[in-house]
């Protein structure tokens, strides 16, 4: 035990005291009711449209299940960074999060699909990939690792945006030290296009930002925006390399203790909340737009063929794994 704690950040051991602390004064109750309540844990400020799906969730499940299952929500990164609410949800310390595809690649190898540059043509083949077969695949991978998908959300187009220069095309990338996620493949897709990839925790960001440990990032609008990186970085390029979506994921422990009336109370809430948060995910990309236009920001629209081109080797390279290829052959028939 003494080793285990050892491996343990200090913030993801004060997490697992205060989740603790927080069931022992406030669930104590619970033990003599029929309620359960779900810890559902994320790093998005409440005014993301992610956070907003994942109450609609919370919201129709409390009413699917008169009370008796309900979600309590930690946003904002109280309980830690992704890959942090990962590993407490891996060790039972909470029921659910919500993490971006590419950061479950490092758990489960078959999300790396997600990340590979241009691979969805667009939201709507995005979609109908995640919402078939392919979806079912990939939520179901990470169930060895304790992770159970639930469903998909919306995380549009990610692109790059920079300090002091625009990118026209790739070459205008070289030499750039860009912040991309951590994880191998968001490595892999940024350094082959041209850029210097440096891997660091969303939360780091701004300072590195307003320091030039980096010269810029690559994110969504919606990220853009609640994160203020549009106060630092005054080019945001429309190349849209990825379309890495969002993944609300169970620990495996929890789906378990749920009986069968349960797992479809919060299967059904979870399908709702998708489709209200698709709705929510336009409406704050509309109204965003308009607010960095306001700024000042300067919206570079490249020809994205040389993107394309340049990324192939991406996929090449995971076509020759055997367990990918077939997933990324189905892709690219649909």
């Amino acid at each position: 035990m003494k080793h285990f704690f050892k491996l343990m950040s200090f913030r993801k051991i004060l997490s697992i005291i205060f989740v603790g602390t927080w069931l022992l004064f406030n669930l104590s109750c619970a033990s003599n009711s029929d309620e359960k309540i779900l810890f559902f844990a994320h790093s998005l400020p409440t005014s993301h449209p992610v956070h907003k799906g994942i109450v609609a969730m919370q919201e129709s499940l409390n009413e699917k299940s008169g009370g008796k299952l309900q979600i309590k929500i930690f946003p904002d990164g109280q309980l830690g960074s992704e890959r942090e609410t990962i590993e407490l949800l891996q060790i039972g310390s909470i029921a659910m999060t919500k993490v971006s595809a590419s950061a479950l690649s490092n758990f489960a190898p078959e999300y790396k699909i997600t990340v590979i540059p241009y691979l969805f043509r667009d939201s709507d083949h995005l979609f109908k990939n995640l919402e078939g077969e392919v979806g079912e695949q990939l939520l179901a991978s990470g169930t060895e690792y304790l992770l159970r998908g639930v469903c998909f959300y919306d995380a549009g187009a990610r692109s790059f945006y920079t300090k002091d220069a625009p990118v026209n095309s790739p070459d205008d990338l070289d030499g750039l030290k860009l912040r991309v996620q951590n994880d191998q493949m968001s490595v892999d897709m940024a350094n082959t296009l041209g850029a210097s990839a440096t891997p660091m925790a969303f939360g780091e960001l701004y300072t590195a930002l307003q320091q030039n440990v980096v010269d810029g990032a690559e994110n969504n609008i919606p990220s853009f925006v609640s994160s203020n990186h549009f106060e630092v970085c005054k080019y945001y390029i429309f190349d849209e390399h990825t379309m890495v979506p969002d993944v609300v994921i169970i620990g495996t422990k929890f789906w378990d203790s749920l009986n069968e009336e349960e797992k479809v109370w919060l299967e059904e809430a979870a399908d709702e909340s998708v489709a209200k948060q698709k709705q929510y995910w336009k409406e704050t990309v509309d109204e965003n737009m308009k607010m960095l236009k306001e700024k000042g920001i300067e919206f570079i629209y490249p020809d994205k063929t040389p993107f394309v081109e340049k990324s192939r080797p991406v996929m090449e390279r995971l076509l020759e794994d055997p367990q990918l290829r077939p997933i990324i052959e189905k892709i690219n028939a649909n």
